[in-house]
């Protein structure tokens, strides 16, 4: 078995796993790239003033005539997203089945009535349509034309936009996109300037971290996966400095990762390798016979995450949760690449 895009079945194994999401975090997560100008600056060609506000997308122009009242939030990291901005969901999708309000531990506490949930990759549309939404975010999302054609059925709906299919939005536009279609652009522009910063200083505190290759990746019951160029983790650490491996991006496909077969696993390598569970334990990484040989690991230079909340902080990739996961992944990185 090959690197390659993977089969229909593998990726349905994938898909199932995204969906239970898995008890670790999968991404999620077109091409753009951490450093392209649209995702850097948050700019991805929306309008400045509050009502009417136009969104672009994928399916064409949105307008919200004005403030929405009910907002259910479907994509991954869009209701964090829009509590950050002020606003609560009245329905949204729980993506990393955290339970509880359905977001992570960056957001307790913003919730005054917990959310009405609604499923993932196949949201019950009838539920929505019970909620009565005047406006439903679907931004980082798989870009399906059917839901999106669904879902705008029932309300105004920003799905994904241009190049965004497949999960493939940074955190910088779903923070634009978002904070636009809520009226709130400014707001929206401030988060994203203030986490920035948090990159700024983490990537000029280590400097080590500068032009070295990493491997972002993930083993489920599945098998093994590593994550392409434009997906939320790799633009994480491409933030701080590494670029992803050359060996992955050259397998990528439609998808947000590629599979890895045990053959040939040593395309993992790099000089750093992360790597997160997704409904397995940690240590059917760490401790698997094949993934000790990998040079990388044999000189100490990998992280495998066996903290579910770093895990996740990690794979949700919100505008509040990589503010955790800096403060969080980065001295692992540190200790990793010396």
């Amino acid at each position: 078995m090959s690197a390659h895009r993977p089969p229909a079945r593998t990726w349905r194994l994938w898909a199932a796993a995204l969906a239970a999401l898995l008890l670790g975090a999968l991404t999620a997560c077109g091409s753009g790239s951490a450093n392209d100008d649209s995702d850097a600056s948050g700019s991805a060609g929306q309008s400045s003033g509050a009502f009417p506000a136009k969104v672009k997308t994928k399916f064409g122009d949105v307008t919200v005539e004005s403030k929405p009242q009910r907002v259910v939030a479907l994509g991954w990291g869009d209701a964090e997203t829009a509590l950050a901005l002020g606003v609560q969901p009245v329905g949204q999708s729980d993506w990393l089945a955290f339970g509880g309000d359905g977001v992570g531990p960056w957001a307790k506490g913003l919730y005054d009535e917990s959310p009405q949930k609604i499923g993932t990759l196949e949201p019950e549309y009838e539920k929505i349509a019970a909620l009565k939404p005047d406006l439903i975010l679907d931004v980082k999302s798989s870009g399906d034309q059917t839901r999106y054609d669904t879902l705008s059925k029932i309300a105004p709906t920003v799905g994904v936009p241009e190049g965004g299919d497949q999960y493939k939005i940074a955190w910088q536009r779903q923070t634009t996109m978002i904070s636009t279609a809520l009226g709130v652009p400014d707001k929206g522009e401030k988060l994203i300037a203030d986490t920035q910063r948090k990159f700024t200083a983490a990537a000029e505190a280590h400097p080590e971290f500068k032009d070295r290759t990493v491997t972002v990746g993930s083993r489920t019951s599945a098998g093994w996966g590593a994550y392409v160029t434009g997906t939320d983790r790799v633009n994480f650490v491409r933030q701080l400095g590494f670029r992803n491996n050359p060996k992955v991006d050259a397998e990528a496909g439609a998808g947000f990762s590629v599979t890895v077969s045990e053959e040939n696993l040593q395309m993992l390598d790099a000089d750093l390798v992360v790597m997160s569970p997704i409904g397995v334990d940690a240590k059917k990484i760490s401790a698997d016979p094949l993934f000790k040989t990998l040079p990388a690991v044999e000189k100490g230079h990998s992280v495998v995450f066996d903290d579910q909340n770093i895990s996740q902080a990690f794979a949700t990739n919100s505008v509040l949760s990589v503010g955790y996961a800096i403060e969080k992944v980065v001295p692992l990185f540190a200790d990793a690449v010396k």
